[in-house]
C-alpha cells in the first residue's frame, strides 16, 4: 500500500464543512467520531489536522492510567501544541480535574480557529465517572463560546453511542460520523488490484488501514497471505487478535458464542451446542441477550433475515468484520502453524479453506453492491430498495439474492439471483438449480420476477438471453467507484 493517505475524501470534506462552520460563525462545532479498531480514525484526523493549516492541539487517552497522569499528559500536550498564546504562562499541574483542564484549555485558546481532538474518549470515561459530565459543561460554558472544532474520537462503538444518547450530558451537542472500512474500490486503488483481486483484498483485510499499509502495491492476495505466512506476527494475524484479546481480553460465554459464529455456525440452536459446555447447549435464556449484546452493542456481529413476501425464519448471524472472521474460520489456526515454524503447512491450511470460505463471505458484499447500484438507480429495477437472501428452516432451498421493494418484509420480490464465486462459469446444472429454488420463494412469479447472477467467471455463452442480469466483479466493484 502506498505511505501516502488514501481515500477518505467524503469524511475529510465534512471535517472541512466544520471548520469552515467555526470560521464564519466563531462558535464551536463538536463532532464524535467513532469506528471499530484499526479502522484509520487517529490516522484520518491527523491527515485532517495536517491539511488543514489550523493550530491544533492531539491528546490520546491511555487505557487504564490514573487521572492525574492523564491530566499531566494533557497539560504537556497543550504546552506542545503552540495553540496557547504564551505556554510558559500554562500551570505546571492541573489539580482540580478534567474540569480545570477544560477551563485551562477555553483560556489558551485565541481568536483563531482552532482543533482538539481528544482520541480513544472512552477510556478517560472509564478512568473519570463526572468526566462526561464535566466535557458538557464545560462546553457549554466556556468552549461553545469559542472558534474551536473538537474532535472526539473513539474505538468502544457503544460506549460512542452512549455519549451522545438522550440520556447523557453531551446529548444534541455533537454531530456523529462513523468511520467504517475502507471500500473495495478503495482498498483496490490503494494496492493497484484488478476487480476480482480487490475483492479479494478486501475479504482478506477487511478494508482495514492497519493491514493494508503492510501490502506491497500490486502483489496478489494469495501472494500477500503466503507472504505474511512468515511471520507470526504480521498485522494479518496481529490485527484481528488484538481485536478479540480488546473486545473479549477473558474466554467468556460472549467470546465463546463469537468463536462459534466465526467458525461456521450460523442458527440460534447450532450456536448453543458450539457454545456449550459438557452439561449441553447454551440456555437460550443466556444465549439471545449475548447475541443481541454482540449484534446490536459491540456490533461485532451481523444478523440477516430471510427476505421475502412473507416473515422468514431463522435469522442467521455472521462475524461483521470479514478480516475477523476469517481469523476465527482459517487464520488462527494458519497462525498457530507459523508460530511453530511450518510456514508451508500454514499456507497450505489457508489453501485449502480460502476458496470455500471465500464463496459465502462474499455474499454480503455482493448484496451491499446490488443495493448502493438500486440505490444509485442504474439496475433495471427502480423499485428495488434492498438486497437479501431467502431460505427456509431446512435450508433447501437457500437462495442467494433477493430484491424487494421494502424489508423485513417485501409488498414485491422484483429479482431473485445466484452467486457462483468459483473459478467455473455459471452452467446450465446451475441454471437449473435456481430455477427450481426461486419457486419456492414467497412472491416469486415466474416469468414476471427477474433473474439475476453474479459470477467470478462469467456465465455459459448460451445462457446469457436466459437470465436478465448478469454481474461480473468488475460490476460489483463499479458499485463504489
Amino acid at each position: 500500500m502506498p505511505s501516502g493517505f488514501v481515500g477518505r475524501s467524503v469524511e475529510l470534506g465534512l471535517l472541512g464543512t466544520r471548520l469552515q462552520r467555526v470560521a464564519e460563525s466563531r462558535r464551536g462545532v463538536a463532532v464524535a467520531i467513532r469506528g471499530r479498531r484499526q479502522v484509520g480514525k487517529s490516522r484520518l484526523v491527523q491527515e485532517f489536522c495536517d491539511t488543514a493549516q489550523m493550530p491544533y492541539l492531539y491528546f490520546t487517552a491511555t487505557k487504564g492510567m490514573p487521572v492525574s497522569e492523564s491530566l499531566a499528559i494533557f497539560l504537556a500536550e497543550l504546552k506542545r501544541s503552540g495553540i496557547a498564546p504564551d505556554p510558559e504562562t500554562l500551570p505546571e499541574g492541573i489539580g482540580g480535574g478534567w474540569t480545570d483542564a477544560f477551563r485551562l484549555l477555553a483560556a489558551s485558546l485565541s481568536d483563531t480557529p482552532t482543533v482538539v481532538v481528544i482520541d480513544e474518549l472512552p477510556w478517560l470515561a472509564e478512568q473519570d465517572t463526572v468526566f462526561d459530565g464535566a466535557l458538557q459543561t464545560a462546553w457549554d460554558r466556556l468552549l461553545q463560546q469559542r472558534p474551536v472544532l473538537l474532535l472526539l474520537l473513539g474505538s468502544d462503538i457503544h460506549m460512542m453511542e452512549r455519549l451522545t444518547a438522550y440520556d447523557r450530558p453531551f446529548y444534541g451537542r455533537a454531530d456523529n460520523l462513523v468511520l467504517d472500512p475502507l471500500n473495495p474500490a478503495e482498498v483496490g486503488h490503494a494496492l493497484g488490484l484488478d476487480a476480482a483481486e480487490s475483492i479479494d483484498a478486501h475479504l482478506i483485510t477487511g478494508g482495514l488501514p492497519g493491514i493494508l499499509r503492510s501490502w506491497p502495491h500490486g502483489l496478489p492476495p494469495l501472494q500477500f497471505v503466503r507472504r505474511e505466512c512468515s511471520d507470526p506476527a504480521a498485522p494479518l494475524f496481529g490485527v484481528p487478535e488484538s481485536t478479540l484479546l480488546a473486545e473479549f481480553p477473558t474466554p467468556d460465554q460472549a467470546r465463546r458464542v463469537l468463536e462459534a459464529i466465526g467458525s461456521g455456525e450460523r442458527t440460534h440452536a447450532t450456536i448453543a451446542a458450539a457454545a456449550g459446555s459438557r452439561a449441553g447447549a447454551l440456555p437460550s435464556g443466556s444465549l439471545s441477550p449475548l447475541l443481541h449484546r454482540l449484534s446490536a452493542d459491540k456490533q461485532v456481529l451481523s444478523v440477516d433475515q430471510p427476505l421475502s413476501v412473507k416473515p422468514g425464519k431463522p435469522a442467521l448471524y455472521r462475524v461483521a468484520d470479514s478480516n475477523l472472521r476469517l481469523y476465527l474460520a482459517a487464520l488462527r489456526s494458519v497462525q498457530d502453524l507459523v508460530r511453530r515454524g511450518r510456514v508451508d503447512a500454514a499456507y497450505e491450511l489457508f489453501a485449502r479453506r480460502w476458496t470455500s470460505w471465500r464463496g459465502k463471505a462474499v455474499e454480503p458484499l455482493v448484496r451491499d453492491a446490488l443495493e448502493l447500484t438500486a440505490l444509485a438507480g442504474t439496475l433495471p429495477w427502480k423499485d428495488v430498495t434492498t438486497v437479501g437472501g431467502w431460505w427456509n428452516r431446512a435450508f433447501n432451498p437457500e437462495i442467494d439474492l433477493i430484491g424487494a421493494d421494502r424489508s423485513p418484509v417485501a409488498n414485491r420480490v422484483i429479482f431473485a439471483g445466484s452467486i457462483k464465486w468459483l473459478g467455473t462459469p455459471f452452467d446450465r446444472h446451475d441454471l437449473a438449480e435456481l430455477t427450481r429454488g426461486v419457486a419456492s420463494v414467497p412472491g416469486f412469479v415466474p416469468h414476471e420476477t427477474a433473474l439475476a447472477v453474479v459470477t467470478l467467471a462469467d456465465i455459459e455463452p448460451t445462457l446469457a438471453d436466459t437470465v436478465d442480469l448478469v454481474w461480473n466483479a468488475s460490476d460489483v466493484l463499479s458499485a463504489w467507484s
